[in-house]
């Protein structure tokens, strides 16, 4: 599982009749307190994540494992919003 931070959206009017109705959403890998680590990436959203919400996600195979996803052809998912994060004890990111 990586964090990333939902930093956009977009829109497909063509692509795999197994994603029609899927949003797709634009990702950036984050570290532990939300701060920009790697580059942008689309995932499928299964929560109803939104801009700027910091999330979990799953890739690969695994992003192949809920139930929305299942047989589809996706390498990324979007599985849970997060509320907050503490790492070794110390609180590094509250939902605001």
């Amino acid at each position: 599982m990586l964090i990333a931070k939902v930093i956009g959206t977009t829109v497909s009017t063509i692509k795999d009749e197994k994603l029609t109705g899927r949003k797709l959403m634009i990702l950036r890998q984050t570290d532990e307190k939300g701060e920009p680590t790697g580059k942008p990436f689309v995932a499928i959203d299964t929560v109803n994540a939104g801009v700027g919400e910091l999330v979990l996600t799953a890739a690969g195979s695994s992003a192949r494992q809920t139930t929305i996803t299942k047989d589809c052809p996706v390498d990324t998912v979007i599985m849970a919003v997060i509320d907050s994060l503490e790492v070794d004890g110390q609180l590094t990111f509250v939902k605001s």
